[in-house]
């Protein structure tokens, strides 16, 4: 298995999984996604590929800290796909987002993940990650 960066050529198959993960896309909505992180130096995108396919990503964003030194690490979306679930690439994956990280200077990694998302909880817990509660969140209204 091969842990890549992600680019816009990668955009149908990520449309997919985040399908997989209810987030249903459009592949040129995604694509559009992707070259806008690629120019952003405080995000990543890792895709796992096996035997030449993707079968698996994950989103990181840096965020500075203005009360202690450092950045943290924020994992936006993990997603590997239904057919490769249990294989250990959702860790491989979370793995490579902690080694970027740390060698980045975070000193923290944080995912936020839905109350239903009961087997995400039990994944994050065996990979030592702690609940944090309260999370908070307001929905902006689009502008035109």
């Amino acid at each position: 298995m091969l842990i890549r960066e992600g680019v816009v050529s990668d955009a149908q198959i990520l449309a997919q999984l985040l399908g997989d993960l209810d987030y249903p896309n459009t592949p040129e909505a995604v694509a559009e996604r992707v070259a806008k992180m690629a120019t952003n130096p405080d995000s990543c995108l890792l895709v796992a590929e096996a035997e030449g396919k993707a079968v698996g990503f994950i989103s990181l964003h840096y965020i500075p800290q203005i009360a202690l030194a450092g950045e943290f690490c924020r994992v936006s979306y993990l997603c590997v796909s239904d057919q490769c679930r249990g294989a250990g690439i959702g860790q491989k994956l979370l793995d490579e987002a902690e080694r970027l990280a740390a060698e980045r200077g975070c000193d923290r990694m944080e995912v936020h993940s839905h109350t239903r998302r009961v087997r995400a909880h039990q994944f994050y817990a065996r990979a030592q990650y702690e609940e944090s509660p309260k999370y908070l969140l307001k929905h902006l209204l689009k502008r035109s």
